[in-house]
């Protein structure tokens, strides 16, 4: 199992000490929260039984891509995720140039999560129809993907279009950065079973897993995948037994959070660190 930490979690004046503390101590990854603006008439939530967006709309928000080569700077080994990065909303050139530029300054350690997104309001002040989203995005990842592995790339769609261009440099993971797919409908696990790295639900309690697992596993078998799919989830661990659970449903990567205000955040990673991580890897 590995784990990872959110840094939506904790104050952002924190990061910077979460983030090289995580890399230190052996977390996994971390993983930064993405939205490009929040307009003050927003409504809805992804979260079921929910009426009103978990985002208000005077939180601070960072460029997600550009945090992480910050971050990459401060660090060694550990994954730079974002959770998730709403890959419709940009022209693929903005994304796969920004992508590409975080992989490289990190060494090949970018997890880009991506989604379609949950705010209209969002899609709507920027011009875009939140409605046909779900297209808008395949033909995004189509041609970041192009862009991060052809020579030359071409492309006439629906969404974009654009005549011959070269896209330099290449990332250092190939074909390109890790994609992991959030969302919990039909299109998230399809996009998981057949372009993504892994997936990351966003609204599925732990009862939902094994249902969407069995299908994800029929949708990467008949696309013909012969490589697992990882499976990044919110987890409540407090020991070691806790895991067990999680890894025999097909969970792959927990996250969690193992401390309640932000002030706790360094002494909670270090007891998980010696309480749960450094058991589990003895164990191994």
């Amino acid at each position: 199992m590995k784990f990872g930490l959110h840094l939506g979690g904790v104050n952002p004046r924190l990061w910077n000490e979460v983030t090289e503390e995580a890399d230190r101590l052996g977390y996994e990854s971390i993983w930064v929260p993405e939205h490009l603006v929040v307009p003050i008439s927003s409504a809805g939530s992804p979260h079921q039984g929910s009426d009103h967006p978990p985002v208000p709309s005077n939180v601070p928000i960072f460029d997600a891509l550009a945090l992480l080569s910050h971050l990459a700077a401060r660090t060694t080994r550990i994954l730079l995720g974002t959770n998730v990065y709403n890959i419709g909303l940009r022209h693929p050139f903005v994304t796969a140039r920004a992508a590409t530029t975080v992989d490289v300054l990190s060494g090949g350690r970018l997890a880009l999560g991506i989604g379609a997104s949950w705010l209209r309001s969002e899609w709507e002040a920027i011009g875009l129809d939140f409605d046909r989203r779900g297209p808008r995005v395949d033909e995004a990842i189509e041609v970041c993907r192009r862009l991060w592995s052809e020579d030359v790339v071409e492309h006439h769609g629906e969404f974009f279009d654009f005549g011959a261009v070269a896209f330099e440099p290449k990332p250092i993971q190939r074909p390109g950065p890790a994609l992991h797919i959030g969302g919990d409908g039909p299109a998230a696990l399809r996009r998981a079973a057949t372009v993504g790295t892994g997936w990351m639900p966003m609204n599925h309690k732990f009862a939902d897993l094994p249902g969407s697992l069995a299908r994800l596993a029929e949708l990467a078998e008949r696309a013909g995948r012969t490589t697992p799919v990882e499976v990044t989830f919110n987890g409540e661990v407090s020991r070691p037994s806790d895991v067990a659970p999680y890894a025999e449903a097909g969970v792959t990567r927990l996250i969690v959070r193992p401390w309640t205000r932000s002030r706790e955040a360094i002494d909670g990673m270090r007891r998980f660190a010696d309480e749960v991580l450094a058991p589990l890897q003895t164990a191994d």
